[in-house]
Formats: structure tokens, sequence, C-alpha cells
């Protein structure tokens, strides 16, 4: 007996491993995001800054570990089989539930997943006590500590208000007396503001945190609470003093310095609030394991653990241990930045392409917005609407950026502001025990502060809205899946023993894999094919991107063309499946080309107009061919999937000769292009025509088929849809073959 549960506790220590890997996967958003948007400093520098953050954090977080030991369940009232049961299914569903989001992209709360799972497999365990000693449903409370779970929730809910809110004022605020042109004003002010801003977060973060940290003493903490008002002043003299000095005598850039301090600060937090999530419940099962050795001869199914309710304070070597495993994961996982790119899409200054779409929801909100703010405007004096307009017209710096080559997401004004109050809000929480949600708590405060700097415009607010209403649906959604999940494994676990035990462990293996690896496609994809990318278009490698991408498209409509034949001729449902899965891959890539038009034509120099207008010609041309392919493919995929007739063997042989045209027409186009011999072009024109005319042809012996009732209705449909597009295709190809001619030919004319 002893042995099984030896190995409970090895498994629960290497999911463990697991989620702390997924785990700031998903988090590192929290802390990296305002430093990388604002490109405050080189990526390796604000990671080695985040990582000295983390690990000094992990020694902060040892009073948060008693939430997973007694702020959910009263744990004197669970056997030590039992709480392995709980314990084991919390784990379980951690690890998965946060690689699949961490896979999507969608940053969620891993406080929330902990707070629910711990919630749910302890009423499922406490469920079948219940009913094992014949005792009723109202008998839940002595064992859910439904009073800590509901102020927990009720914190997590609220931080979402109050982070938002605090983070839109302060940034209002801020960008009141600052202004987009902040030069100027930081010269006389920017001490003051570094002096507050560091001096809250030394406050917030070494005071208040010191009250779970696993190395000071508790007459060190006491001394820190008793003199906490001069730590507070003498904190915001010598901070100011220090930046003002340090911008007379280096010329200190004092909002670089409050945004590195902040990153610190907020990774800090990160760690001493959020590894309780992670290594909490194992932390737990060791203790409870402990218990039980040192009861010789107890019955696992007797032994009450009342060990757990006691105080309990963390090994630093093992919080440090679990900060290693943090700060490697932050260097090597490519998930977390993923999640990071949803944030700053979100919270972006300048407007372009959109991760999310409209809602009815989001537009209401914004028309809403409007009319209120119209209300306001009549009301205000002119003279105050101008003032407050000029300090937020950030024209000037638009323009800074236009040529950018790597231009930040936001000013560093902004970023210090993000980084200040969520590090302030998460450490207070951390303080009084409470595990706030960074994840909430740092999207919120982002977006507050974006909308406060006027980023979410009338071209961009109700894409925002629409992004900021789908993150928050999935934290709910993560609330109720964690709970059910857990709940349910829980049950299994209780009921099947070892063998359900062995199964889970196999399933989020699979599950894990499965993940990873789809995800590894997926960058592997994008990273094979040098795509156009607006950031690097110049003039002297626009030719060559385009080229690329050009052979790349006309050999995709190939493939793609011959597997819909095929499947569609064989009835093949899963190879037509695959092929609209490529096509609708094909059409994003399309589309994101054609949305960051506008911002790629800006920066490219005036003189540069003529490549602007060749690359304009290229995106729509692949946008163009991109449909019609999704047009061929995905008719073709709901024909066979609702088992509808099969082609006519005339119409199958038409199809093939259409396709031996088609591959060699295509072929012979993208040799044109590799080699830049262009002389051909009239020969291939002639070819085109041909297949034309064959087009032409075989709708004629369609509408003959039709009038002589050989063909059916849904027959009908697709054969004439595909004959249609295939043309819309083929005028596309010789399209982008007169582009590419007309390129080089302006190329070797500027030479001239």
């Amino acid at each position: 007996m002893e042995n099984f549960y030896i190995i409970l506790v090895v498994i629960l220590f290497a999911l463990a491993i697991s989620d702390l890997i997924v785990g700031v996967s998903n988090d590192a958003v929290n802390f990296l995001n305002s430093a990388i948007g604002s490109k405050v400093a080189p990526r390796y520098v604000i990671m080695i800054i985040a990582s000295i953050g983390i690990l000094v954090g992990t020694t902060f977080s040892s009073g948060m570990m008693e939430v997973a030991r007694k702020g959910i369940f009263h744990p004197d009232q669970f056997y030590f089989s039992e709480i392995m049961v709980i314990f084991l299914a919390v784990m379980l569903t951690d690890v998965v539930l946060l690689d699949v989001f961490n896979t999507l992209g969608l940053p969620t709360s891993t406080t929330v997943s902990i707070v629910f799972e711990l919630l749910g497999s302890a009423v499922a365990v406490a469920l079948i006590k219940i009913n094992h000693l014949g005792q009723s449903a109202a008998d839940l409370g002595l064992y859910i500590n439904s009073g800590k779970a509901l102020a927990i929730i009720s914190g997590i809910l609220l931080s979402v208000v109050v982070a938002f809110s605090i983070g839109a004022l302060v940034m209002y605020i801020t960008r009141l007396v600052f202004s987009f042109n902040h030069k100027k004003t930081f010269s006389r002010f920017g001490a003051v503001w570094g002096g507050i801003a560091i001096t809250a977060i030394t406050y917030f973060i070494l005071i208040k945190g010191a009250k779970g940290s696993s190395f000071l003493s508790a007459e060190t903490t006491e001394w820190i609470k008793g003199n906490t008002s001069l730590i507070i002043l003498y904190s915001f003299i010598g901070w100011t003093v220090l930046l003002q000095l340090l911008y007379w005598i280096v010329k200190l850039d004092i909002l670089k310095m409050i945004v590195l301090v902040g990153t610190f600060a907020l990774a800090m937090a990160f760690a001493g609030n959020d590894l309780v999530n992670f290594i909490g419940v194992p932390l737990a099962g060791l203790k409870s394991f402990q218990t039980f050795l040192a009861d010789p001869g107890s019955d696992p199914d007797g032994l009450l653990m009342v060990a757990l309710t006691g105080k309990s304070k963390a090994n630093t070597l093992i919080l440090l241990i679990a900060g290693l495993v943090m700060v490697v994961t932050l260097w090597m996982s490519k998930k977390a930045r993923k999640v990071t790119e949803t944030e700053l899409n979100l919270s972006r200054q300048s407007a372009g392409s959109e991760r999310f779409g409209s809602s009815l929801l989001s537009r209401t909100i914004v028309r809403t917005a409007m009319d209120i703010g119209n209300a306001v405007s009549k009301v205000t004096p002119k003279v105050m609407k101008k003032s407050v307009s000029k300090r937020f017209d950030d024209s000037t710096y638009r323009k800074s950026i236009k040529t950018m080559k790597d231009a930040p997401s936001f000013d560093m004004v902004r970023a210090s502001v993000n980084l200040t109050v969520a590090s302030i809000l998460i450490s207070f929480a951390t303080s009084l025990k409470l595990p706030l949600s960074t994840t909430y708590v740092t999207f919120m405060v982002a977006m507050g502060t974006s909308l406060a700097d006027k980023a979410w415009g009338r071209e961009s607010a109700v894409y925002r809205i629409t992004g900021v209403i789908a993150v928050i649906g999935g934290w709910f959604m993560t609330a109720l899946t964690a709970f059910t999940v857990a709940f349910i494994i829980a049950l299994v676990i209780s009921w099947g023993g070892a063998i359900a035990i062995g199964v889970f462990v196999l399933l989020a293996l699979y599950t894990v894999m499965r993940t990873h690896t789809s995800f590894h496609k997926k960058e592997a994809r994008k990273h094979l094919i040098k795509r156009l990318d607006d950031d690097e278009l110049q003039t002297d490698n626009i030719m060559t991107k385009c080229s690329l991408e050009v052979r790349r498209m006309l050999k995709s409509v190939v493939n793609v063309f011959n597997e819909t034949v095929v499947g569609l001729t064989n009835e093949d449902r899963k190879s037509l499946k695959n092929v609209c899965k490529e096509v609708d891959e094909l059409n994003a890539e399309a589309k994101l080309l054609k949305n960051n038009v506008h911002n790629t034509l800006l920066k490219l120099q005036e003189a540069e107009g003529e490549t602007g207008h060749y690359y304009v010609q290229v995106i729509d041309y692949l946008r163009e061919m991109a449909h019609a392919l999704s047009f061929i493919s995905h008719p073709s995929f709901d024909h066979v999937d609702n088992n509808h007739k099969p082609l006519l063997k005339i119409q199958i042989d038409e199809l093939n000769e259409l396709n031996k045209s088609i591959t060699d027409l295509f072929e012979t186009i993208i040799l044109t292009i590799e080699k830049n011999e262009f002389d051909n072009i009239p020969g291939l024109i002639e070819k085109q025509q041909i297949i034309l005319d064959s087009l032409k042809e075989g709708r004629k012996n369609q509408i003959k088929r039709i009038k002589s009732d050989e063909a059916g209705t849904r027959n009908s449909i697709l054969y004439l849809g595909i004959m249609n597009e295939i043309k819309n295709f083929l005028l596309q190809s010789i399209n982008l073959v007169k582009a590419q001619r007309d390129f080089i030919e302006y190329q070797m004319n500027n030479k001239e």
C-alpha cells in the first residue's frame, strides 16, 4: 500500500513539472508584454530581468501554499486516500487544460483553473463520502470551505473591474500630465513620476510580499511592518533624488528604468502569487504522504488529514528549483510567444490587421460609448476640450515610429503605467493571501490603459472589444471546464482506483503530446515558407519575396486542384477534408497580407511608390486565387460529405483533362517567373485560352446534360461552380505573370 502512494506522489511531482512548463507558457504574457510591446530593450535583456524577478519571487510564495492545502476545502474532514484522489484529479486536469489554451494562443487564468479544479474534485469526493455515510447534500458545507472559496472567486471577478478601472484612470491622468510628446515634461517631472512608481513597487513587493517569504524571520517582518511609513517616505525621496541625479549626470532614460524595474517587479509578483498554482497541490500531497508515513500501520482510508490545517512554510530549495524550471521554460517556450501576441494585438496604439472580428455586443458598446461621448462633449467648454485633445494628440508619435523596422506597439509611458498598476494590485492581493489572477489583472490593466490612451479608435474599437469579450468568455469557460473535468476525474478515480489513474495519466500524456505536435506543425509551416514580411519589405527585396510567394501560391493551386479532383472523383471524404484545411490556411495567410497592406505601404518611402503598386497587385491576385480555391474545395467536400450522387463518368473525364492542361500551364508559369523570362507570355496566354475554351465547352455540355435530365440539381450546381472558379484562378495566374514582368521592367529602367 505504501508503494502505491509513493507512485502517486511521484506522479504528482511529475505533473507539477509539466504544469510549471505549460503554466509559465501561459502566464509569461503577464509580465513580458509591457516591456516587449514598448521595445524598451532587446528581448534578451527583458528576459534576463524577468528571470531574476521570477527566482526572487519564488521565495516570497511560501505563505500562498496554504491556499492549496485548506483554502477551498476542509482537509481535516477527508482521509489520506481521499485527499490524494483530490490532488491527483486537480493536477491531471490542470496540465491538460492549460496546454490546450496555450496551443490556441489564448491567455487564461492559472489561478481560476486551480481554484475551480480544487473545488470540483473536492465536491466529487465529498459527495461520495456523504453518500457512503448516509448524510444529506446539506452536509456538503462540512467538507467544502464555501466561505473562503466564495471570497476567492469574488475577489478574482472583482479584480477584473478594479484592474480595468484603475488602469484606465491612472493612464488618463498620466497622459494628461505627460502627453505623447513627453520628453520636455519628463525632463522636469520624470524623476517624481519615477519615484512614485518605484516607491509603490517597493512598498507592495518588498513590504507586503515579505509576509510570505520563506527566508525572512518573524522579527524582520515585524520591523518592516512597524516602520512602513518611514520606508515609504525614504524610498520616495531616495528614488526621486537618485533618478534626477542620474538624469542630469548621464541622461538616464527614466521611463526605461521604470519599465525594466516594473518588469522585474511583475515577474516577482507573478512568481510569488502564482507558484502555488503549479506546485502547491504536489507539496500538499507530499505533506499528506509524510503524515501517513509518520503514523506506522495507519489505514489510508481512516487517517484524517488534520496535519494540513496547520501553518506551512515551504522549503526554499524546492521553491528555487521550481523557479529555475519556470525560467528555463520562459526562455525556451514558443507557445509563450503565441499567447503574448493576443494581448499586444488588442492593446497596440496603431490600427491594422485585427485578430478578432466584429460582434453585435461590441458594436452596441461602441455606439453607446460614442453617444455618451458626444453628450459629454456638448457640455464641455471648448477651451478644456482643446487642451485635453492636445495632450492626447499622438500624430507626432505615429510619425516617429512610421519608418521603424520593429516599431513598438505602444510607448513607454503606457508601459510604465501597465507595470506599476498591475504589480501593485497583484502584490497587494498576495499580501492578503488571495490567489488573485495575474492574467486577469495584467490583461484588464492593459485593456484599461489602451482605452484611456485612445488606442481603440473608430477603426479598431469594435474588433478590440470583441477580442476582450472573447478572452473574458474564455475565462468563464476555464472555470466551468476546470470544475467539470476535475469533478469527473475525481469520481472515476474514486471508483476505478489504480486502473483509472493509469488511464488518465496516459490520456494526459497523449493530449499534451498531440497539442505539442499540432502546435509545432503549424509553426514549422509558417517558417518553412519565406512569406512576404511587411516589416522587411524594401525595394531591393520585395521582388524576391513576391516571386517566392507567387510561385508557392501557384504550386498550391495545382496541388489543391489535383487533390480536389482526385478526392471528388473517388468520393474520398477524408482527403477532401484535409484539402479544405489547407485551403483555409492559404486563405488566412492571404487575408492577413491584404489586411496589412496599409501598414506595409506606410513603411515604404515615397520613391518606392511603384514598388507599393506592384505589392498591392500581387496581394490582390493572391487573395482572389485563394478565394477561388476555397470555392472549389469546400463545395466538393460538402457534396461528398452529404452523400450526394457521384459525378458522371463524362464529367470525371472532362475534369481529368482540365487537370492535365492546368498542371502543364502552371508548371510553365512557375518556370517563367523563376527564371524571369517573360518572352513566352503570348504562349502562356494561348495555352490559357485553350483551357478557357475547354471550360466553355464543358459548361455547354453540362447544360445539355441538365436539359436531358442526365445530371441532378446538386451535381449541376457543383460542376458549374467548379468550372467558374477554374476560370477565375486561370485569369489571376496570368495577371500574376504580367505583374512580375512589369516589376522587372520597372527595376531595370530605374537602374538605367
